[in-house]
């Protein structure tokens, strides 16, 4: 082919389609989603490329012997993987999969490779936990330093999948699966001096017992998937109040989730002290995936519309970042500047890293 210095071959690729998800779990998130959620909220994605790029987790059912020979041959590693149960009878009644009872064979291969994982099990009581979430740590422990990490995430569950044959973890049932954490965390802490196993944030709010100290959290390498991310969050709350500015006459009002408020309102205190503003803590109510879901960032831009109703001039609003995409779209797909229209004469900012937030006005 010959082509001018600067010139396009003029060749296209085709864009790549993602790998979808082949299970039809019994937690299934997706399956909860309401009909007007952002569209790309749809995709059942279960895509290696996704897992070893962005982190997300995969359940590796939709490959064959050769999708696995690839892996370890172009060395995609760290992969993101959703175990769920190590025991094959047990991850194939949660998956819905024959495939999934390979687990333990799989791992081992791609181990055996010399690459590394990441483990995830979303806890569900009467499924996979007690007996089958030791059963789980236990086999997981014995693949060796290859298994970098274990997060436990306790199901999720909305007001449109709650007819699903799984419940919500009650606070006994999700103390009781962060002993087993603690368990393993002590035999990891003594034969490889490090915490490996670990409970996502939601599990400790799940159990109604305070989150553990930063230190628990080893490198924070899982933040982006919840293990420490409120701790991150309240000390970089804290950490801006040394720079906020001054806002005498200004109420501002924090909307978050239930799960949050209570661990807002000290830092609420702080943030008047410091600021000289008015501060409210506003829980809002999740009326988009009903009141099971509680976390800020699947909080949709209607909720927060009907938790700002009575916002006026002077009011600054201050809204989760975790609740807007990167294009700026909530998860209903209202977008932030609507939603700043619909709002004003007051003030929006978000994140809650305070000092910029309130700088970027």
């Amino acid at each position: 082919v010959r082509r001018a210095p600067g010139e396009s071959l003029g060749i296209v690729p085709e864009p790549d389609t993602v790998r979808e998800c082949a299970n039809e779990c019994v937690f299934c998130f997706i399956d909860g989603n309401p009909k007007d959620v952002r569209e790309t909220l749809w995709l059942r994605d279960d895509d290696f490329r996704l897992s070893f790029t962005y982190g997300s987790y995969v359940t590796l059912t939709n490959l064959g012997p050769r999708g696995m020979e690839r892996l370890v041959e172009q060395r995609i590693s760290p992969l993101y993987v959703s175990v769920h149960a190590t025991e094959p009878d047990v991850r194939i009644r949660l998956l819905k999969n024959d495939r999934a009872g390979l687990i333990m064979d799989q791992l081992e291969y791609l181990l055996g490779g010399g690459l590394e994982v990441h483990t995830q099990v979303v806890l569900c009581p009467g499924w996979n936990d007690g007996a089958h979430l030791d059963r789980t740590i236990d086999d997981l422990w014995s693949l060796g330093e290859g298994v970098r990490t274990l997060t436990l995430v306790p199901v999720g569950l909305t007001r449109y999948n709650l007819n699903r044959p799984v419940r919500p973890l009650r606070p006994d049932e999700a103390g009781a699966a962060i002993e087993q954490v603690e368990r393993a965390r002590r035999r990891a802490a003594r034969e490889r001096g490090r915490g490996w196993c670990y409970a996502a944030d939601e599990l400790f709010l799940a159990a109604d017992r305070p989150l553990p100290d930063d230190s628990y959290y080893d490198d924070w390498s899982l933040v982006e998937n919840g293990v420490g991310a409120v701790n991150r969050f309240l000390n970089d709350f804290e950490a801006g109040l040394e720079r906020v500015p001054r806002l005498s006459g200004t109420r501002v009002r924090i909307l978050t989730g239930r799960s949050m408020g209570p661990l807002l309102e000290e830092r609420a205190r702080l943030l008047a002290r410091a600021s000289r503003a008015t501060v409210e803590v506003v829980e809002v109510e999740n009326t988009f995936f009903g009141a099971t879901v509680t976390v800020a960032g699947l909080l949709s831009g209607r909720d927060f519309l009907r938790a700002a109703r009575g916002s006026g001039e002077g009011d600054l609003l201050l809204l989760p970042a975790e609740a807007l995409n990167a294009d700026d779209l909530f998860i209903d797909s209202l977008s932030l500047r609507d939603f700043r229209d619909s709002v004003r004469p007051a003030r929006v900012a978000t994140g809650y890293e305070v000092t910029e937030a309130l700088r970027s006005l």
